[in-house]
């Protein structure tokens, strides 16, 4: 069962549009340099269900183990995403096999939603992006929140009144903060998908993206379970 929405950093999501092909549409695309064809097994007739068979299977690790991506371009999948702009910006960076349209404050001007981070400690050792643990110290957490909280609401304060006084949206919105959620659709190759799970799920990026890559997987695995397997856990 395709999960819908799954919630992320707070008021985030990523959402279940819609997809197009199978693990078969993978198989059939490879197979077809051989002119050849597979098509599901339905070993129970009382239980319909679409398996694949063992050799299907096997063709599927081959071709992501020995890189041969093109087979899992053509099955396509549109999320649904909501994130805090600056992650959505390390998302768009992900360009081959995408596709995204987002809400555009130039012709809207609801209220923002803001994400409050978890706060961690800056990174070690002279590195130059990053982080370490999470902060636990309730007293400091509870001060970077009330900062935190004082200069988003100023910020949401000024973009209303701008926007009260007749000010271009596309305009106004130059004032919010990073921290203001946005949402888009993407639309992607299976592919595409699997390299930015396997890029923004590593322990060095963020800890808010990896966990909108996680999510994705989530969605995407239920669809795809041989391909997404083959492709992101060998």
């Amino acid at each position: 069962m395709i999960p819908n929405m799954i919630p992320v950093l707070g008021a985030g999501f990523v959402q279940y549009v819609d997809h197009m092909g199978s693990d078969l549409t993978v198989v059939n695309a490879a197979r077809v340099s051989f002119n050849k064809e597979s098509e599901w097994e339905h070993p129970d007739s009382h239980v319909p269900a679409n398996i694949l068979s063992e050799k299907d299977k096997k063709l599927i690790y081959y071709l992501a183990k020995h890189n041969h991506w093109t087979p899992f371009a053509h099955p396509q999948i549109t999320l649904r995403i909501k994130a805090p702009i600056s992650i959505r910006t390390q998302l768009f960076k992900h360009k081959q096999g995408f596709v995204e349209n987002e809400v555009s404050r130039r012709y809207v001007s609801d209220s923002p939603e803001f994400y409050l981070p978890k706060w961690r400690s800056k990174p070690s050792n002279g590195a130059k992006q990053g982080s370490e643990d999470f902060i636990d110290d309730q007293q400091r957490i509870e001060h970077f929140n009330d900062l935190y909280s004082q200069v988003i609401s100023k910020a949401h304060g000024y973009y209303e009144f701008l926007i009260e006084q007749g000010v271009a949206p596309e305009q106004a919105r130059f004032i919010l903060p990073q921290g203001a959620y946005t949402e888009w659709w993407w639309t992607g190759s299976l592919a595409a998908y699997a390299r930015v799970y396997s890029l923004r799920s590593d322990p060095h990026a963020q800890w808010e993206v990896r966990s909108y890559a996680q999510a994705i997987s989530n969605i995407i695995s239920s669809i795809y379970p041989e391909s997404w397997n083959a492709l992101t856990c060998q």
